[in-house]
């Protein structure tokens, strides 16, 4: 299967939606929480010189998250700020006020209580928020889907957690995970929204923007500007969070958001194909190797975002994954390796294919890639599940042909 996409450009003259809550100003308050983290520091931004050379564009590089707080994956981020806020109102202290040293004492774990955290996970989402709940001394039940990789659940079962895989899609984990939060006090921490559930997955997406913010600064000190950013999507939280940011700090000069998910799981593509207002879901198995993307489900408070700002929806198939993660773990001779796992490769895989192959020219012509293009991809985890990493760097599975 080729590349689809969808341009629509035809949103320009529609009202934008209102990315207040995502500017730099919060930004920089959420890398402030961040930051209190010992275990915290900048993630590289990879410069692929000669990757970009070789494909034909001008410069290419890739924020790699296999490094963010030891837990080889971005998502963290975004569940550990949710946690934070729902600390800081629980006990009536700005977050700004309640750094990690502060999070951890006596005084403010007297004042929350026990509380247990409650989340549906594909892997990352559920080991970051199981490795908050544990660093603050708290418990977690995490929800996991048929097909999850053992690997990630024993990475979340290690941190404390009350982690199983049930027989059922993301989704419908993620109604469980509410059903059990709610009959059981729990606090329930997930990035998809729905009536009368939205601050928390705000204060993700809010999360995700030290990711965002720590790119556009070490571009602004290369004295680079992106023209294109690609972002993968599941739900969408994090693609939307990246897109309000950068519609944001580059405001009327926003470079071309292009967004990529899996054909096997294209809610957000179905709903920008469609546009009639309505978001489109997808059911069933969404047996995609991509797993962090594995979801059916637009995230309510981010699809406005996603259909002001972003220019073209990608739906790819399986192989772009792959390609992407052996183009990022074999460099071109001078580039730095970046070890990438499906869900954070598929951008890159995307890019690298719709440069080099002939039959994908009139999309890289609409989507404006040529020799002066500078490209910003996010790899949003590491080899998270490394037998599978292997499978496809070491022997090839998903070929790129």
């Amino acid at each position: 299967m080729t590349l689809n996409k969808i341009n629509i450009a035809s949103l320009k003259g529609k009202t934008k939606a209102d990315v207040g809550f995502l500017n730099r100003d919060v930004a920089e308050k959420v890398k402030g929480f961040h930051s209190s983290f010992p275990q915290y520091k900048e993630t590289p931004l990879v410069e692929l010189k000669n990757l970009s050379k070789k494909l034909g564009i001008k410069n290419m590089f890739v924020k790699d998250e296999s490094h963010r707080f030891e837990l080889n994956a971005f998502k963290v981020l975004g569940a550990s700020f949710a946690i934070g806020n729902y600390i800081s109102n629980k006990i009536g202290v700005d977050i700004s006020e309640l750094p990690y040293s502060k999070m951890i004492s006596k005084e403010v774990k007297e004042k929350l209580g026990d509380t247990t955290f409650v989340t549906a996970t594909d892997g990352n989402h559920g080991r970051g928020l199981a490795w908050t709940a544990n660093q603050l001394g708290q418990k977690s039940k995490v929800f996991m889907p048929r097909g999850t990789a053992a690997e990630r659940v024993e990475n979340i079962r290690r941190e404390n957690s009350d982690v199983d895989v049930y027989d059922a899609n993301y989704d419908e984990c993620v109604r469980m995970a509410n059903e059990y939060a709610n009959a059981h006090n729990g606090v329930m921490v997930q990035d998809t929204s729905w009536e009368g559930y939205e601050d928390i997955p705000r204060w993700i997406m809010q999360g995700y923007m030290t990711m965002a913010n720590e790119a556009y600064e070490q571009l602004s000190r290369l004295g680079e500007k992106p023209t294109h950013i690609f972002l993968q999507a599941g739900v969408g939280s994090l693609a939307s969070a990246v897109t309000g940011f950068f519609a944001n700090v580059y405001s009327d000069d926003l470079p071309t958001i292009v967004i990529v998910e899996p054909d096997k799981a294209n809610c957000v593509y179905k709903t920008a194909k469609a546009d009639d207002g309505q978001l489109h879901n997808v059911t069933g198995d969404m047996d995609t190797i991509m797993a962090g993307l594995a979801c059916g489900e637009v995230v309510t408070i981010g699809w406005p975002i996603l259909s002001s700002y972003a220019s073209y929806f990608l739906s790819v198939d399986e192989m772009y994954a792959a390609h992407g993660m052996r183009v990022l773990g074999n460099p071109e001779k001078g580039d730095n390796r970046v070890i990438s796992g499906e869900s954070g490769a598929v951008t890159s895989g995307v890019i690298s294919k719709l440069m080099a192959d002939e039959d994908l020219k009139d999309i890289r012509e609409e989507i404006g890639l040529d020799e002066n293009s500078v490209v910003l991809a996010f790899s949003t985890e590491g080899d998270t599940d490394n037998k599978m990493y292997r499978e496809i760097v070491w022997d090839g599975r998903y070929p790129s042909y």
